[in-house]
């Protein structure tokens, strides 16, 4: 992609209502733009690290073995009643009504929906296990959404649902996708920490939290030096000791033990091998996909920009060119490298914008692609060009003609 191509517009200062460092550089580096309170706009940018984060996700769930779906947003008033969370859930629920006065919600979360379709279809135990995922759109009227899509009223999401005839069966799968929550943040590349929680309003017996960790994270987290004891702090029961270390941490994943809590309501029931009918066992497991993005800027960044992990990054290398358009020999190299790039399947960024050279460096240092190609003056004067890796700002000189092998041998 040729820079000019992407409209980018940059923001040199901090916008005065951004609070935390990934909603000021989301916003500065044109990732999504603000429409309302908790209402924000993918640019094309922000939305390339969207979809990367959820084809990572979709990968894992579908080599364990989840089937993905998609449901409506739009839920029937008659669902929720029958699970009696209609009235419990709240002012989050957004209610809405249809040209009959029909009532509806949108939905921040699909039990209720999944339910209904393994009551109709699954009568026997037999047809158990079965796990349906999507990623999708969920909707939560929050009474001050803050902090960009960290904490917005609109986001995206990937929830799975599993259904069981037995725990035991419950448990086991509970165990691979715990795994899986794992493999999803060891691929990205961010530090983290799983910990026990409260189920909240999701309910079940029990629920592990996985958190991003980072300064500005709104949890805090607590875990032995000596064991593996890991919980949120909202339920420890201990009293605060030398033997904790305490973080704070941004939740991106749930996952809970529902039992039978929406199918006893929902009476979705099958007959078990003893001919008796019982009610499904459930399991249901959350990730924050646009959240991701922004726990990654949080933990992933300088006083310069964003620094992308290389497997969410937007782009995989930035091509630098100062004089592009003024200097022909400039620009056939960064051209050559440019489809070069392509031609090895790795996504480049080139710069061909027209302004300063000042402004070029600061933009592509904002954007965080993880390595940059600089071709300037150096270049001029004995075909040498800089590779800088974003991750420490490290300059690598090398000669034009082995330009191409070394970031290769980089990516």
């Amino acid at each position: 992609m040729k820079l000019s191509n992407l409209n980018l517009i940059t923001l040199k200062n901090k916008p005065s209502d951004a609070e935390i460092v990934s909603h000021q550089l989301m916003l500065r580096s044109g990732m999504i733009k603000k429409l309302a309170s908790g209402l924000y706009t993918w640019m094309p940018l922000g939305y390339k690290v969207l979809k990367k984060i959820e084809i990572i996700i979709a990968k894992e769930m579908d080599k364990i073995g989840c089937l993905r779906i998609t449901m409506p947003a739009v839920q029937p008033k008659e669902l929720w009643e029958e699970s009696s969370r209609w009235d419990k859930y709240g002012k989050e629920l957004l209610r809405i009504n249809d040209r009959h006065e029909r009532e509806f919600c949108f939905g921040p979360t699909h039990e209720e929906v999944v339910t209904d379709i393994i009551r109709r279809d699954i009568k026997s135990y037999k047809q158990l296990p079965i796990t349906l995922y999507q990623i999708q759109t969920k909707f939560r009227d929050e009474i001050r959404p803050r902090f960009g899509v960290m904490r917005a009223r609109e986001f995206l999401m990937k929830d799975a649902y599993s259904f069981h005839s037995t725990n035991e069966c419950l448990n086991d799968f509970y165990k691979i996708m715990y795994e899986s929550y794992k493999n999803i943040l060891n691929y990205i590349g961010l530090e983290y920490k799983v910990v026990s929680a409260s189920s909240g309003q999701i309910g079940g017996d029990e629920s592990h939290e996985f958190h991003v960790i980072a300064d500005s994270g709104e949890d805090e987290l607590v875990f032995s030096k000596n064991s593996d004891f890991a919980v949120n702090a909202e339920i420890l029961k201990e009293e605060k000791n030398e033997e904790f270390i305490y973080k704070r941490g941004i939740e991106v994943g749930h996952i809970f033990k529902l039992g039978s809590k929406y199918s006893d309501a929902l009476k979705a029931k099958i007959t078990n091998q003893d001919n008796n009918n019982i009610s499904i066992i459930m399991g249901c497991y959350g990730i924050g996909v646009s959240r991701m993005v922004a726990a990654s800027i949080e933990q992933c960044n300088d006083e310069r920009g964003i620094i992308w992990p290389k497997a969410i990054a937007p782009y995989d290398v930035a091509i630098v060119p100062v004089g592009y358009n003024k200097n022909e020999k400039i620009k056939s190299f960064a051209d050559s490298i440019y489809k070069k790039l392509i031609e090895n399947n790795i996504q480049p960024l080139l710069d061909d914008r027209d302004i300063s050279a000042g402004a070029i460096f600061s933009d592509n240092d904002l954007i965080g692609t993880p390595i940059q190609i600089i071709i300037g003056k150096k270049f001029l004067d004995g075909n040498e060009v800089e590779i800088k890796d974003r991750s420490t700002n490290e300059y690598i000189p090398v000669s034009s003609q082995s330009c191409m092998e070394t970031v290769l041998k980089m990516l």
